[in-house]
């Protein structure tokens, strides 16, 4: 039979071009997609074998072949596969788009690339991605079903193909590319080694380039979790996130309904460098049918989670028409939520399990130090989805227990001593400074247990959580405190004259001056309103740069305290000239003891005049 001349049943220029120029972001992708083609095809003829006694033989051990010949600049790829019949390579090979309507580049071009994964799935151009880095592609193959002869398949990608018969005495393709001048560089073997062993390592059947192994990475992922060993989980770890030490945890899982997805993903024992880079790549290597897609698949996982390193691989994931981005739908969604649920479930059986004797501290600890503000993050963004998994892995500090400890906030209830029935905290810039806060003092003069929180998340991850077990959680410098069973004294000065004028006087600056509750030491302090923006909070905002208005706060002062008792003495008796600006240095005292002056010139010529004042009834 001669050679019969047959036309594409798509524009296959408009396509070669859009593959080129759109689709595909980086050609050497064609080999990759020739890989995965050969793969599939040993597939199926395993699967044929099952209802087919008398398929065509293989050449020898089922493989791949690769070979390169440079003197000819072509690149040949063997498989023993299913191989196709004469009307299956037309078919396969021949109708570029199963669609065959001009439609296809239409819309491609009207949305351009970043639509295309709106259009996965109702195409397969993988083979066409050949003629990225060739001017002819060859396809000899033989159906693995008995009586089919071969059948050659040529084309030069420019709207036509030949067909026409072939020798071969055993099932399987082999594809010959025949390379343009620009696309010489992959007749190195270095070259094709490196790409099969980025994108192809752990396929299921072994690739041989130029008869050596270029494959020899096992799929650690697909395997059962008690059959892959420590050393085996902590070599790939190492390989993904070149990090020398072992992981503190590995989440090893397989799912099979209603999607499948197996993964193997790491929780580093220390905190990467890039961590809060925004420009960082992030997100777990994408394997489908263990062929590597997406170095850095962010969608997989919630960006509170990108501290995690490893591997996801499903056939269930839908892709873009270039198999390189992966779409958004319901189905990635689905693999999410697991994926996220379990590697919390681990999280959860790490952080519970017992304490060694031989370990300083749990291990868990670290994990909390190095990622902890993520996962409270994760609470802020995702306090719906995932808030139940999330809360008992926070951990926290008390103002009286020593630093470095951690405990959760069902151990911090458990201790709570008899008629504290709130969990009380305090939000500032460190540690030093939140036990420096003088809304501490009626709490420590109690007994009480107040949580220290000092990372600048946490203003915002606090007000997503209202209580715990029923338990509700409250700020030491928010509202008009009453804590109860405040002690008599007959040293407290009475405020009700100075209050008010205090609050007259200090208009601009405060919302108003009343007596505390919560100062047991300081003579003053200020207070955020009940619902009003706290000082901390502001501080932040201020520190990113964003405009915040100024909100007044309260002056509490201490009725005890002797500098507040003879300032109202001095209201009291009239001496209302001597009282103010001692009052105003009341409030920058406060200012001062919460680390924000406003008008570090006005004190300074407040502290000038009463040094003065001093001075002279010292001489007097």
């Amino acid at each position: 039979m001669s050679d019969e001349q047959l036309g594409f049943k798509a524009e296959v220029q408009q396509l070669l071009d859009l593959m080129i120029h759109a689709v595909y972001s980086n050609r050497d992708v064609f080999l990759r997609e020739l890989l995965s083609n050969a793969a599939d095809a040993l597939d199926k003829v395993r699967f044929l074998a099952l209802t087919h006694s008398d398929l065509v033989a293989a050449v020898g051990e089922p493989s791949v072949r690769v070979t390169v010949d440079k003197e000819a600049k072509t690149i040949t790829l063997e498989d023993d596969g299913v191989g196709m019949t004469r009307e299956e390579a037309i078919t396969n090979l021949g109708t570029i788009a199963h669609s065959g309507s001009r439609r296809f580049f239409e819309e491609l071009k009207a949305q351009g690339a970043e639509s295309a994964p709106d259009l996965i799935g109702r195409f397969g151009v993988g083979f066409y991605s050949s003629f990225m880095v060739a001017t002819r592609v060859e396809v000899v193959t033989r159906s693995a079903l008995a009586d089919a002869a071969a059948v050659r398949w040529t084309s030069e990608g420019n709207g036509t193909f030949s067909v026409s018969e072939a020798e071969r005495d055993h099932r399987g393709t082999t594809i010959t590319l025949h390379l343009r001048d620009d696309a010489v560089e992959y007749l190195e073997g270095w070259k094709l080694r490196q790409i099969i062993k980025q994108h192809s390592n752990y396929l299921n059947w072994t690739v041989l380039l130029d008869g050596e192994p270029a494959t020899s990475g096992k799929a650690l992922w697909r395997e059962a979790p008690s059959s892959v060993s420590d050393d085996d989980a902590n070599e790939l770890y190492r390989s993904l996130a070149f990090d020398m030490e072992p992981p503190a945890l590995r989440v090893h899982l397989s799912v099979e309904s209603p999607l499948q997805v197996a993964a193997m993903l790491f929780v580093p024992k220390h905190r990467p460098y890039d961590l809060f880079n925004p420009e960082a790549d992030k997100g777990p290597r994408l394997y489908v049918r263990r062929v590597l897609i997406d170095e850095h698949a962010k969608d997989l996982l919630p960006d509170w989670l990108r501290f995690l390193r490893g591997v996801v691989d499903s056939d269930d994931i839908p892709l873009n028409v270039s198999r390189e981005l992966v779409q958004k739908t319901p189905a990635v969604r689905q693999i999410r939520t697991t994926l996220t649920k379990r590697v919390l479930k681990e999280l959860r059986k790490f952080a519970d399990r017992p304490r060694e004797e031989a370990e300083d501290k749990h291990p868990y600890d670290a994990v909390w130090e190095a990622f902890g503000v993520l996962l409270k993050e994760g609470y802020y963004h995702d306090k719906l989805t995932f808030g139940d998994e999330l809360l008992p892995l926070l951990r926290f500090q008390t103002h009286n227990a020593d630093a470095g400890v951690w405990q959760s906030l069902a151990s911090i209830k458990a201790a709570l001593p008899e008629g504290q029935d709130a969990l009380w905290y305090v939000t500032a810039e460190s540690r030093e400074a939140a036990l420096r806060s003088p809304h501490l003092e009626a709490f420590r003069k109690k007994g009480w247990t107040v949580l220290l929180l000092t990372d600048p998340v946490d203003e915002w991850f606090i007000s997503t959580v209202e209580d715990f077990e029923g338990m509700p959680l409250k700020s030491v410098s928010r509202g008009d405190l009453q804590l109860g069973d405040e002690e008599e004294s007959q040293d407290k000065a009475d405020l009700t004259g100075l209050a008010p004028w205090m609050s007259t006087l200090l208009v601009d600056e405060v919302a108003s001056v009343r007596t505390s509750a919560r100062l047991t030491e300081s003579p003053a302090a200020l207070v955020d309103d009940e619902h009003g923006m706290s000082a901390n909070m502001e501080r932040l905002l201020r520190a990113a740069r964003q405009d915040v208005g100024e909100s007044k706060r309260h002056l509490e002062l201490n009725p005890s305290h002797p500098i507040v008792r003879h300032l109202a003495a001095l209201h009291d008796a009239g001496r209302t000239e001597a009282a103010e600006p001692l009052a105003r240095l009341l409030y920058d005292d406060a200012l001062l003891l919460e680390g924000t002056v406003k008008d570090a010139a006005g004190l300074a010529r407040r502290l000038s005049a009463l040094i003065e004042q001093a001075a002279a009834a010292a001489l007097a």
